[in-house]
């Protein structure tokens, strides 16, 4: 694929590093990679990418710019909040690079079209923050023979990968499920919106998720292609593990047992967290209990300070505080649990149901289904 003279301009610093030249420009611009999620990971990952000239960029984000995102993701503004991530990063990408080509998706990837929208890309940038999204991702990605880079941050710690990579004799290295088989009980897993997370360290992991994905493209050096990098940028250490393929390994191991797509949710729910198991209830069933005689008890399982900001005039008990704050629950009435999406009530409920509660329902979709059906005006962060 020739370059433009406009393109060697753009492109001359690049062009000039050595082992790299009009060759590797070349590989980049007839490349289309897939990035999934324009949040902290992802922003980075695409001003990269986009700066160094890939021709295809694939965005896939369902979520709205909210303004607890500008703290590290650097392509929004506060004019942006509210708007779509997925179409707001690629008008300002575009502006960036117009030769390079965008391809939006305002949908969340699920089981049902992973396959269709990753076979159409080169390579596959993970920029989720879920464990179900990683672990659909890297299938997806071994079915279809895609490399995969890996990164994942919280709080001030950063972690970075290469997955599935082609290898020079033919074979693949190794992919995430060599580094973790299973997923961690659902209530050892906390979320960046539960723990935090440093927005230099967004920055710094995705800048090298991209760096790893021109090399990968261009062929250049030697990537993380069986090793992990683990990074602490609040004492500033790095380490460096080696990743081995497992010949257990039930999607690219030596006897295989996923041929497919698979529940991710319920794969990494645990036996006591799937939330098919649990009784949902929606937004507006719930909001037709409020003010019923016999109304449920609202429990919300966030910190206190996301408590304060906003709520429904619920009892405020962090799931950090469930266990030892149990005798604050009634035991005759009706329990509606929820948080911010969902997710840490589907915890809180597994541990009441080990203390002998069994009358729980929890809020689908959390405070944000309740914003977006119920109340607009509630502040949900």
């Amino acid at each position: 694929m020739s370059l433009s003279k406009e393109e060697h301009i753009r492109y001359n610093r690049q062009i000039i590093l050595p082992d790299f030249g009009t060759e590797g420009q070349q590989k980049l611009k007839a490349s289309k990679v897939l990035v999934i999620g324009a949040g902290g990971l992802g922003v980075p990952n695409l001003q990269y990418l986009t700066g160094a000239g890939i021709g295809t960029i694939g965005i896939i984000d369902f979520d709205e710019i909210s303004l607890t995102n500008l703290q590290r993701q650097v392509l929004f503004d506060t004019a942006d909040v509210g708007a779509s991530k997925a179409v707001v990063a690629a008008k300002r990408l575009g502006q960036l690079n117009p030769e390079t080509s965008f391809q939006v998706y305002q949908e969340q990837l699920t089981a049902k079209n992973a396959m269709s929208i990753i076979e159409q890309y080169d390579l596959v940038i993970d920029g989720s923050d879920n464990l179900p999204t990683r672990y659909l991702v890297n299938d997806a990605c071994v079915f279809l023979g895609n490399s995969l880079i890996y990164g994942a941050i919280f709080r001030y710690e950063g972690q970075l990968s290469v997955f599935n990579e082609l290898q020079k004799d033919g074979t693949r290295g190794p992919n995430y499920r060599d580094l973790f088989p299973t997923p961690p009980p659902p209530e050892m897993v906390t979320s960046c919106s539960e723990g935090g997370v440093f927005g230099a360290l967004a920055g710094i992991i995705g800048a090298m998720q991209a760096n790893e994905a021109i090399k990968v493209l261009a062929d250049l050096g030697n990537t993380l292609s069986g090793r992990l990098l683990l990074f602490d940028s609040l004492y500033f250490t790095t380490r460096i593990l080696n990743v081995k393929s497992n010949k257990e390994n039930p999607v690219s191991g030596d006897n295989p047992s996923i041929f497919s797509l698979i529940d991710y949710e319920a794969f990494c729910a645990g036996p006591n967290g799937n939330l098919k198991d649990q009784s949902l209830i929606t937004v507006s069933e719930l909001n037709a209990l409020i003010d019923a005689a016999d109304s449920p008890f609202l429990l919300d399982v966030r910190e206190l300070h996301e408590f304060e900001l906003s709520n429904i005039n619920s009892v405020n008990i962090p799931l950090s505080e469930l266990k030892n704050r149990i005798s604050e629950i009634p035991e005759d009435k009706s329990i509606v649990v929820h948080c911010r999406s969902g997710q840490r009530s589907q915890k809180a409920i597994a541990l009441l149901k080990e203390e002998g509660f069994n009358q729980l329902k929890n809020l689908e979709g959390g405070l944000l289904a309740w914003k977006n059906e119920i109340d607009h005006t509630l502040e949900v962060y």
